[in-house]
């Protein structure tokens, strides 16, 4: 049992390492376009925020998996330190490239914090109090978007991007402290065999994915044998995969797990609105900076109203779910998703600052409850021995979600906006000395858009406002996915003294 006056270290170690983990994709997203005007690559600034998701992603089911075998702490504590290595990195790196590659480490720190930390306030939090603690963890993700943009913004217009990385090795290491000296486990483990092969197969299946959508149509022609191939390679490893699991001992990700009607359809619901989540969270600070011509500062302030939408439903939602059905909270949070995805198609650039603001209040209201509610409904019914794998699997299709919504429909809008620009400036149109329209993140900040002449910025401003448009109206599609998942949702209720029974029998 853990005692009484350690229980508030430990949450406060756990949600400080969520509040650090979280926190780095919003602080990155507000910087971004001073990062790329720096270092260049525009071509590449999907990788800097999908290199981190990808191999969080990877991570999270083998972590989630491992700490139900082995225990939660040493697993935990890796993911601080490899995620503290991978954020003193970042600030060194001086390409896009030597970025990404430092912000997968960085990503694989943050593949073992995530689930694990849900899981042990799962463990070390009785029952009858885990909703409102789920909620206020759940919060933690909203809290941390706030917090991200702002925080980003000033680093970037004040002192320097890099410092974006280095304010997590403060924040690292008191979440370490606290959980390695004040966290003592009391729940059972068993040693069993590893799934090695399970890791292996999981991991080259997403690489091969991740590197077919980034390089198709840019290096490599769609139907080149290159990309035909890596999509060839992605088909049959995720086929291994799925044998490799389903005759494992102790597989990674668990399918018979998905037979609960509860558990896979928070499971969909939880890939789906974080892709349309996350396309809104990286194209409005875009559309801000380089549409309405607001400094990385300024985008930061719009997405803080979509945060604290987010915070009011993560913690509504874990305060209602002794009194509600999961599917109860949340069929009416979905639904306001939809419906703020679909108002951002109608952005236009004549749009005010006031309605952006509106339009993300609504898409923060409707995301904030999967972050509470749904870790929850994912662990509903099962063991304290597979709360682990419940967990990791869930924040790996949320993350999964995620990181296809970067990547394809950061592909949808990079093709719309060439297109757009060729478009626009074919026919001989005059083009003024030292404009390079293959470098769009020259409109990024208000210095380079001012060396640009208003007609020719009025040109490039209106491709990148209709691309951006074009992309939120693709994003609804996983968003209704995500409501349709919702209805068909069982009508499970959490239950504090069912729960209460399983908490005395682990402790």
């Amino acid at each position: 049992m853990v005692k009484k006056n350690n229980m508030g270290v430990i949450l406060g170690g756990l949600l400080l390492a969520i509040l650090m983990a979280s926190m780095d994709n919003t602080i990155v997203a507000t910087a971004i376009g001073t990062i790329v005007g720096e270092l260049g690559g525009f071509d590449k600034l999907m990788w800097v925020t999908s290199a981190y998701l990808v191999a969080e992603m990877a991570g999270m089911p083998i972590f989630g998996k491992l700490s139900d075998m082995y225990g939660r702490k040493r697993f935990f504590i890796f993911g601080i330190i490899v995620f503290m290595i991978g954020s003193a990195l970042c600030g060194t790196a001086d390409t896009i490239v030597e970025l990404s590659i430092y912000r997968a480490i960085q990503g694989i720190g943050g593949g073992a914090l995530m689930p694990i930390a849900f899981t042990i306030m799962f463990d070390v939090v009785p029952a009858d109090k885990r909703g409102k603690m789920g909620g206020l963890f759940g919060a933690v993700f909203g809290i941390s978007s706030i917090f991200g943009p702002l925080l980003g913004a000033y680093i970037t217009d004040y002192i320097n991007w890099q410092w974006i990385f280095y304010i997590n090795l403060p924040l690292g290491l008191i979440a370490f402290v606290m959980i390695a000296f004040f966290y003592k486990e009391s729940v059972e483990h068993s040693k069993q065999k590893i799934d090695y092969l399970g890791a292996f197969t999981l991991v080259a299946a997403i690489l091969c994915l991740m590197f077919a959508l980034e390089f198709g149509g840019k290096q490599y022609a769609w139907d080149s044998s290159m990309i035909i191939g890596l999509f060839a390679a992605f088909a049959l490893l995720i086929i291994a995969f799925i044998m490799i699991e389903r005759r494992a001992q102790e597989p990674i990700i668990t399918f018979g797990m998905f037979k609960n009607r509860l558990y896979s359809t928070s499971n969909i619901m939880a890939m789906f609105a974080g892709a349309a989540f996350i396309t809104a969270s990286i194209y409005i600070p875009i559309f801000i900076q380089g549409v309405l011509g607001g400094s990385a500062t300024n985008s930061g302030l719009v997405l803080l109203p979509m945060m604290l939408g987010s915070v009011v439903t993560a913690a509504g939602g874990g305060a209602m779910l002794t009194k509600f059905k999961y599917r109860s909270i949340m069929i009416p949070t979905l639904a306001l998703l939809v419906v703020g995805i679909a108002l951002l198609t109608t952005l236009t650039t004549g749009s005010t600052r006031f309605i952006v603001t509106i339009f993300m209040i609504l898409v923060g209201l409707g995301i904030g409850a999967s972050f509470s509610v749904l870790s929850n409904a994912a662990i509903h019914g099962f063991s304290a021995r597979q709360r682990g794998s419940a967990s990791s699997t869930l924040n790996f299709m949320r993350s999964l979600g995620m990181t296809l919504g970067i990547t394809v429909f950061g592909i949808i809008q990079s093709h719309v906006f060439m297109n757009k620009l060729a478009a626009m400036f074919s026919g001989g149109a005059q083009m003024p000395e030292g404009v390079d329209l293959s470098d769009p993140r020259k409109i990024l900040t208000p210095e380079t858009r001012d060396q640009i002449p208003t007609p020719v910025l009025d040109k490039i401003t209106e491709a990148l406002s209709s691309s951006i448009v074009h992309t939120f109206a693709w994003a609804i599609i996983p968003a209704v996915i995500a409501l349709l998942a919702a209805l068909f949702m069982s009508k499970e209720k959490f239950d504090p003294a069912a729960e209460m029974k399983e908490y005395s029998a682990s402790h």
